[in-house]
């Protein structure tokens, strides 16, 4: 892969599944933003190890950085035809997909990479993936609303890790669930870099 936007091309090549469960906020992750995303990490040494996407969807992060040579990766995903779809998309990549909740994995990693639920309904769901990644790894890449910012910096310290703005953009969803009034919505976003602090 020699170039951001090949990655970009590539990763939006990756089949989606329509219906979506409003229970688990799933909202997929585009090509654009992934692809941003990855190479951010990729340029910055992360993705030479183990690295894990949590909440995998249609295996996104998880087959970008498997393209982007990775050591080792895990894709996890509780929902079983997103991570069925996973399979398909990663056409025989070397992955480990997982079919579970991200609270029974325990494998320590060097990477997390994820697009987490936003917390919205219902509530904080994506603390729960932040605190399950800050248990198993020092850098953690993560979606969230930018409103969170503030919140989730210190959240974040408290636990140890510095948190770092790598991007503010919007990220588009489609009319998904009830609650969702336009065909299109952009919710202003907020790409966050989490870093173990040395003296924790």
């Amino acid at each position: 892969m020699s170039s951001k936007k090949e990655l970009e091309i590539f990763l939006s090549y990756l089949d989606q599944i329509e219906e979506k469960n409003n229970k688990l906020q799933q909202y997929d992750t585009p090509s654009k933003i992934a692809a941003d995303i990855l190479w951010t990490a990729f340029m910055r040494g992360d993705l030479e190890g183990k690295v894990a996407d949590f909440g995998t969807g249609n295996g996104i992060f998880a087959i970008g950085a498997c393209f982007l040579g990775a050591k080792k990766v895990y894709a996890i995903e509780k929902d079983e035809k997103r991570i069925e779809l996973a399979k398909q998309n990663s056409k025989e990549m070397k992955i480990d997909f997982i079919h579970s909740d991200i609270s029974e994995f325990d494998q320590k990693i060097d990477t997390v990479i994820m697009n987490p639920p936003f917390g919205k309904k219902p509530r904080h769901m994506d603390r729960d993936f932040l605190l399950k990644a800050f248990d198993l790894s020092d850098n953690i890449y993560s979606i969230h609303t930018a409103n969170s910012y503030e919140f989730l910096r210190d959240f974040a310290r408290q636990r140890g890790f510095n948190c770092q703005k790598i991007r503010e953009l919007d990220f588009p969803i489609k009319r998904t669930f009830d609650w969702h009034k336009k065909p299109v919505k952009n919710f202003r976003v907020v790409v966050l870099l989490f870093t173990k602090l040395e003296k924790f």
